[in-house]
């Protein structure tokens, strides 16, 4: 997830949220799960003007109104509508969500400011949903909506220029969600127990992927072009999140491909590597560590792994444990076992970070304390760590009497 301004989407008495994205982004989908989330009233720019417009007679507009002569005037028409109802609505309600492609006012200007003003003194945050051309195309081919058939094919968008909150349209509408509203300031709180609190800790072994990088888009990503490569199914990385690679490529394809798959695949995420961010958190959180009280343990490649911390602005730690070193990967113990074997502490001392159910299990069987961050999967797919959190920001580590003390906010 990309992040630009969050200081203008900070929670307010009064917010509308605005979610842009082109034709098969998902945004309608991203907001009705925002306006659930929120208690916010949804105002979708198809729902609130196609109607009036596809019943209008193609002929007295030229032919249909996305193809329309008079589209440019149709589509200040539309906008115009959408403004109104949202001025009304954040002046008596508070609260909105509004959906719509926001081409232009994407581009900032005139076009931005009036859709600011309308609001009134309503905080604006503008969600932008971003992705690749084909991954759009893709979804626009398999639903049947009857104007599709109309759109003029755009050449692709220039990066926005009003202050966005960015996501990536390759992640889960509940992934989105939970990326978006913890920009709007709306935490889920932590409750740890009174045991986790009192204990010590020698060390934290961190995981890397959707623990202390946002990767997750890239990693579906890649895995998307591969399935079109290889005939693998496009899904399977979602459901088996956490687990290396080569164990994933082993389920799927004959033993012969396997060695070709893992290479590509690879190539494919180190090549995407430069899209991938740190959490939430995640920076201080990993650098306020002694290098000796803190690992990696990651369930992808020493490549690829590298080229992720890299990218994200992060340092490579002096102990990291990968996919290369062991022989059984997540959910078996061994990752963070080896990992505090080269710490030289015992895992039993040791507070496991981590964001999925394979490596979660891995650490719990290793011994160690673990903490779930959400992001990858929602809290009630975690619950099976001692703690969960909805990011590293929550998470403080004291040095007592030269160990580690769990603090949380």
């Amino acid at each position: 997830m990309m992040w630009r301004s969050p200081q203008a989407c900070q929670p307010a008495e009064a917010l509308v949220v605005a979610v842009a994205g082109i034709a098969g982004s998902g945004k309608s989908t991203l907001g009705r799960a925002l306006a659930t989330a929120l208690g916010a009233p949804l105002l979708d720019l198809d729902s609130l003007t196609n109607p009036l417009l596809d019943s209008l007679p193609p002929d007295v507009l030229g032919g249909h109104w996305l193809a329309s002569p008079h589209s440019p005037a149709i589509r200040e028409g539309r906008y115009a509508a959408l403004r109104a109802v949202a001025g009304d609505v954040a002046a008596t309600g508070g609260r909105a969500v509004l959906v719509a492609p926001f081409t232009a006012e994407l581009r900032g200007g005139e076009a931005w400011e009036r859709l600011r003003e309308s609001v009134g003194d309503a905080d604006l945050c503008m969600v932008h949903i971003a992705g690749d051309a084909e991954l759009f195309d893709a979804r626009r081919a398999q639903r049947s909506e009857t104007r599709d058939r109309h759109r003029t094919p755009e050449p692709p968008a220039p990066a926005p220029v009003a202050p966005v909150v960015t996501v990536d349209g390759e992640l889960t509408t509940g992934q989105q969600l939970l990326r978006v509203l913890a920009v709007l300031g709306h935490r889920a709180a932590a409750e740890p127990s009174e045991a986790l609190l009192r204990k010590t800790f020698d060390a934290v072994l961190f995981d890397l992927d959707g623990t202390l990088i946002d990767s997750t888009a890239s990693v579906l990503r890649s895995w998307r072009r591969l399935a079109a490569e290889t005939g693998i199914p496009p899904g399977a990385v979602a459901a088996h999140h956490g687990r290396p690679a080569r164990d994933l490529l082993r389920m799927l394809l004959p033993p012969r491909r396997v060695a070709a798959g893992l290479a590509r695949i690879t190539d494919l995420e180190v090549a995407d590597a430069v899209t991938v961010q740190s959490t939430l958190g995640a920076l201080s959180l990993f650098t306020g560590l002694p290098e000796a009280r803190r690992a990696i343990v990651t369930s992808g490649s020493a490549r690829l792994a590298t080229a992720r911390i890299r990218a994200a602005g992060l340092p490579v730690p002096a102990v990291m444990v990968t996919a290369d070193d062991v022989r059984r990967g997540k959910p078996d113990p061994e990752p963070f076992v080896l990992a505090a074997q080269r710490l030289g502490v015992d895992p039993r001392r040791c507070l496991a970070v981590e964001d999925a159910v394979a490596g979660i299990r891995s650490a719990r069987a290793a011994g160690c304390s673990v903490i779930a961050v959400t992001g990858t999967s929602a809290a009630g797919e975690l619950t099976e760590a001692d703690l969960v959190v909805d990011g590293l920001d929550r998470i403080g580590l004291d040095r007592s009497n030269g160990a580690l003390r769990l603090s949380v906010s």
